[in-house]
């Protein structure tokens, strides 16, 4: 069932200047996707089962572009990852189809697909199956944003496939190992993993600013470094030819130079 299968991962337990010319050229792919479903955006979870009272001990947040989802769960205050999982999915007839790129909870789960039936009703998102009602809420978006994508150029799913290591551009071959970022209005999450070999790798997200040149992260969750909870990080940032062109320096105080393109 969908509390079991889908959202388990939680329940279980209960992250400017661009590369040197010799860089790939841009992907063809347009800077902004506009959202075609109403599933678009960042949801916060309110109540895992309707029949029981709000869970107000921890955070689930799930955001999702035109065609990609990532959730996490974890305990803000605590400074405590719990879980995540994220990969494609598609809407049709009041139905949404999730397929696992990656689950903390069960790896077995990687590749398999969920259908479930859903409804939306302005900033209020219910999951359904025979069993449970799944209640979420809009997460917050920037003021005078919508309430989808709020007003970032960077709202949407994007993946690596370019950095530069040791002063020189490296392409970042499309493959099975991957590091994706998605974007609400406010909110983010990265997660690298294998879909080959069924490998996680870490994940992390919070809330994010984006203006003038400049990308800000706060950072609520990290699966690696609970330490890293609370800190603020800042780059560089342009989206040129579809790319979001990422620049500026680490957690770890590396230099950071990126390019990104549209998933």
């Amino acid at each position: 069932m969908l509390r079991a299968y889908l959202w388990s991962v939680w329940l279980l337990t209960a992250v400017v200047s661009t590369l040197p010319p010799s860089v790939p050229g841009p992907s063809t792919q347009p800077a902004v996707v506009v959202p075609s479903n109403p599933l678009a955006g960042a949801w916060r979870l309110v109540r895992p089962d309707a029949s029981q009272p709000e869970d107000s001990g921890t955070m689930a947040i799930q955001i999702r572009s035109d065609n990609y989802f990532m959730v996490a769960h974890y305990d803000l205050a605590g400074k405590r990852f719990i879980g995540a999982s994220g990969g494609t999915y598609s809407v049709a007839d009041g139905k949404c189809t999730d397929t696992f790129e990656y689950n903390t909870a069960d790896s077995a789960r990687v590749g398999a697909s969920v259908t479930f039936s859903f409804t939306v009703k302005g900033d209020q998102l219910n999951f359904l199956d025979n069993q449970t009602k799944e209640e979420w809420v809009r997460a917050e978006e920037p003021p005078g944003g919508t309430t989808a994508t709020g007003t970032s150029p960077l709202a949407g799913a994007w993946r690596i496939r370019a950095r530069e290591r040791e002063g020189q551009p490296v392409a970042m071959p499309r493959g099975p190992r991957k590091t994706v970022k998605i974007l609400s209005g406010s909110r983010f999450q990265w997660a690298a993993f294998n879909t080959a070999t069924k490998q996680f790798s870490g994940t992390g997200g919070g809330t994010y600013t984006a203006a003038d040149g400049t990308y800000t992260e706060s950072i609520e969750f990290f699966s690696r470094d609970p330490g890293r909870i609370g800190t603020k990080l800042s780059f560089g940032y342009a989206v040129k030819g579809g790319d979001w062109h990422h620049t500026g320096s680490g957690s770890t105080g590396n230099p950071i130079n990126e390019v990104w393109a549209k998933e």
